[in-house]
């Protein structure tokens, strides 16, 4: 109880952690509650005139097709949630396995598991993004999954480092000594430990995702229509700048406000969870 009550002390005195954690708090509430606030349907054509400036009516106007982009921006969060998520959960959870494995088996196991992620680090995450999208399809679920893979290289990177840090501690090695099996060597000293920095990445992590996923939807390798996703939704209003600046405009403001938010998050459970860190 007491080391939550730091934890929290420390995360909200935090600028970092105060600001972004509200800024994500937002995100999610607009997820939920998208059915409820948007008055039209994000797919819904015609639901006003063709490019209609933000009014009273319309707040953040209308598209090419006469839909509310209020609706499709609140729609769009939900998008963007998934695909945060999904993708981070891809990356993390493989990465993790790959890297406490490499960590725990020394020997050929650990040479061959991160000499391939080395391998994979000689290439950028967009080119390996791309090159599975051009295997799998461009879809919105095939470019989730495509990021997911991508990022692999990167957590299992970072999970291997701080998983050979704890495995050459003293009581890492008072364990083996004392006979503990592998199960509980991985799960109830090594796992634990690597947790809270992997925990923090991730959360970097889903900024870095999602930009990557809007950009395959920007080059049109993500989202499809009529999806009202953010990246496809800059896409689709480049050739409208001039007449109607609005319709990319504000789906970029809240790319770059939504990243902006889990980087904020990032840095504040970093500096709460680091015990150098005075509150």
């Amino acid at each position: 109880m007491e080391g939550s009550k730091n934890f929290l002390k420390k995360f909200f005195t935090k600028p970092s952690g105060l600001i972004g954690s509200a800024i994500v708090s937002i995100l999610v509430l607009s997820a939920i509650m998208a059915e409820i606030i948007s008055p039209h349907s994000p797919t819904k054509m015609g639901a006003g005139k063709r490019f209609s400036k933000p009014s009273s009516n319309y707040v953040l106007g209308t598209d090419e097709f006469g839909r509310d982009m209020f609706s499709r921006i609140l729609h769009g969060s939900r998008l963007t949630l998934m695909i945060g998520a999904t993708a981070v959960g891809i990356s993390l959870s493989t990465g993790m396995l790959v890297g406490l494995i490499a960590a725990y088996r020394k020997g050929i196991i650990e040479q061959m598991l991160m000499r391939g992620t080395d391998v994979l680090f000689s290439f950028t995450e967009t080119l390996i993004a791309l090159s599975c999208v051009a295997v799998l399809g461009p879809s919105l679920e095939n470019a989730v999954i495509a990021v997911g893979i991508a990022g692999i290289p990167y957590y299992a990177r970072i999970c291997y480092s701080a998983a050979l840090v704890e495995s050459s501690k003293p009581y890492y090695e008072a364990s083996i000594a004392c006979g503990a099996g592998h199960y509980r060597l991985i799960v109830y000293h090594l796992l634990p430990n690597v947790l809270p920095t992997m925990i923090v990445v991730s959360t970097l992590g889903v900024s870095t995702a999602i930009l990557a996923a809007a950009g395959l939807s920007f080059l049109g390798l993500g989202a499809q229509p009529p999806l009202p996703e953010w990246g496809y939704m800059l896409a689709g209003s480049r050739d409208y700048i001039n007449r109607a600046p609005w319709l990319m405009t504000i789906p970029g403001i809240a790319i770059a406000l939504t990243v902006l938010g889990f980087n904020l998050l990032g840095d504040g459970l970093r500096s709460a969870l680091d015990p150098t860190e005075k509150s």
